[in-house]
C-alpha cells in the first residue's frame, strides 16, 4: 500500500489533476468514518476526485487500499462509501474507464478488492438502510469478480425494484 507520506502521490492524478491533496483527505476519513450526508467531506472531494462520471485515475488505485483498511479497523456504523466507492472503481477499472493499474499499485488495489468482502462481514452487525445494503452487496460481489453483477445492484433504485417485484418490464 502507498504510504500516504510518499512522494508518489504527487505523480499520481485524479479528474481535477494531480492527486497530492489525496492522503489528507484519507486521513481526515480515517478520523470521521461515520455516516454522512451526500455533500459531506471527505466523501464529496474523495468521490469527484477518484471516480468522477464514472472515470477513474490512477490515485483511484491507491486511495482504495487505505479506504478498505479504515473500513476494516473501524467499529460501528460507517458510511456506506466504504463500500460502494471501491466497488464503483474497481467496475470503472474493468469497463475501461480508468488507466491501466500502475505495477507499484496492483499488488495492494487487488487485496483491497479481494478484502471487501471481509469489510462486509466486519460491519455485519451494523444497523444497515437500503443504501447501505446494496453498497454491500456492490462490494461482495465485487470482491468476488462479478462487476456486471455490481453494476447492476448499483443501478438499483426505488423504482426499479418496484418494476422488478411488479414484473413490470416495460
Amino acid at each position: 500500500m502507498l504510504e500516504l507520506d510518499d512522494s508518489r502521490w504527487s505523480e499520481l492524478s485524479h479528474a481535477y489533476g494531480q492527486a497530492a491533496d489525496i492522503p489528507d483527505l484519507l486521513r481526515r476519513l480515517a478520523e470521521r468514518p461515520a455516516q454522512q450526508g451526500p455533500r459531506d467531506e471527505p466523501w464529496f472531494t474523495l468521490w469527484s476526485s477518484l471516480c468522477h462520471q464514472g472515470d477513474v485515475y490512477s490515485a483511484s488505485y491507491a486511495a482504495i487500499p487505505h479506504i478498505v483498511e479504515i473500513a476494516l479497523s473501524k467499529t460501528g456504523p460507517i458510511d456506506f462509501s466504504f463500500f460502494l466507492l471501491p466497488a464503483s472503481v474497481d467496475v470503472a477499472r474493468v469497463n475501461g474507464r480508468g488507466p491501466a493499474t500502475p505495477s507499484f499499485l496492483k499488488a495492494a488495489y487487488d487485496t483491497a478488492i479481494g478484502r471487501l468482502f471481509d469489510c462486509v462481514v466486519a460491519h455485519r452487525e451494523d444497523r444497515w438502510d437500503q443504501d447501505m445494503t446494496i453498497a454491500a452487496t456492490a462490494a461482495m460481489a465485487v470482491s468476488k469478480g462479478w462487476h456486471a453483477l455490481a453494476e447492476a445492484v448499483m443501478n438499483l433504485d426505488e423504482d426499479l425494484i418496484s418494476k422488478i417485484n411488479d414484473g413490470d418490464w416495460d
